[in-house]
């Protein structure tokens, strides 16, 4: 099985998000995050630049139904007949997608079409939910999905069982151009307990190559996940003690860029490559996520 990332260059910039195309020996292609529909057209001239037939897209594996992730995925059940993949807690929002872009549009408001492009529904007859372990058969090539929470509650990883490939979404953190691991802290849904679980469980796997949807290839998966854990851990306890002490969210965010830059900067990385990782990973996301964190699952802590 080949692997061919793609870069969707959203927003007119590059290693954001990249698209994994998986090349089959019969020619067929399943990709792993489609990404956005606004990239859709990009990812079409991106599969050909490589080789790939854009028709022969037959399966779209999701690990998780946030837009950047997932928003694109009607396009490919539409133009090429894919059959979608989905955490079973998820998948519904891929057939009516009414709820989740309410959600998105409560953060992203007037910025929504140009963030994710539009979200149209998905014949039901072309998503098929997993649970955790669920199989997807590629030919003589088999992908588990496996449950790893704490990013999203629908949160799946998927595991190329011959090949020993992990395909990790968000929960293996964010990392571009070979730069820092970091972990992205969106609301709503962030739990610390549960994502350093996940952490622990592909760790396990020993994973011989690990693939990030931001972006690309991540060299030395056990190094890498353990830096997520790592900043998660920072992240979560510096936004804890600012909570303590009564700054406001809205306080916190140029605050948190300024710490979070810091630690980027300390690690090596260049102005142009900061852009990169807050496009991908914006700190105010991660404020909101972690202070609701704080406040649904430890208030006493903040008080």
């Amino acid at each position: 099985m080949r692997v061919h990332v793609i870069d969707s260059n959203h927003l007119g910039r590059s290693k954001v998000i990249g698209v994994a195309a998986l090349e089959a020996e019969d020619g067929s292609v399943t990709l792993i995050d489609p990404g956005p529909a606004v990239v859709f057209p990009e990812v079409r001239r991106g599969l050909e630049r490589s080789g790939l037939d854009p028709g022969r897209v037959d399966r779209v594996l999701v690990t998780h139904v946030h837009l950047d992730h997932s928003g694109g995925a009607w396009c490919w059940a539409e133009a090429a007949g894919a059959q979608v993949f989905a955490h079973e807690r998820g998948a519904a929002h891929l057939i009516d997608p009414e709820r989740l872009v309410a959600s998105a549009t409560r953060i992203y408001g007037d910025e929504m079409s140009r963030l994710w492009g539009p979200v149209k529904p998905i014949d039901p007859r072309q998503v098929t939910p997993l649970k955790d372990g669920g199989k997807v058969a590629i030919g003589s090539v088999t992908i588990q999905a496996l449950d790893t929470p704490g990013h999203a509650q629908h949160h799946l990883a998927y595991w190329l069982v011959e090949d020993r490939l992990m395909f990790t979404g968000d929960v293996g953190g964010v990392v571009i151009a070979g730069g820092p691991a970091i972990p992205p802290c969106p609301p709503p849904d962030i739990n610390l307990e549960s994502w350093k679980k996940s952490l622990a469980r592909l760790r396990a796997l020993l994973p011989a190559r690990m693939f990030v949807t931001h972006f690309g290839e991540a060299q030395d998966p056990a190094t890498r996940l353990g830096e997520v854990e790592r900043r998660l851990d920072a992240w979560a306890l510096w936004i804890r003690e600012h909570l303590r002490n009564g700054v406001t969210e809205e306080q916190l965010v140029p605050m948190f860029e300024r710490f979070v830059t810091g630690d980027l900067r300390a690690a090596g990385v260049n102005d142009d490559l900061l852009a990169v990782y807050e496009q991908a990973d914006p700190a105010s996301m991660s404020v909101t996520g972690l202070a609701r964190y704080w406040r649904k699952f430890h208030p006493e802590a903040i008080v």
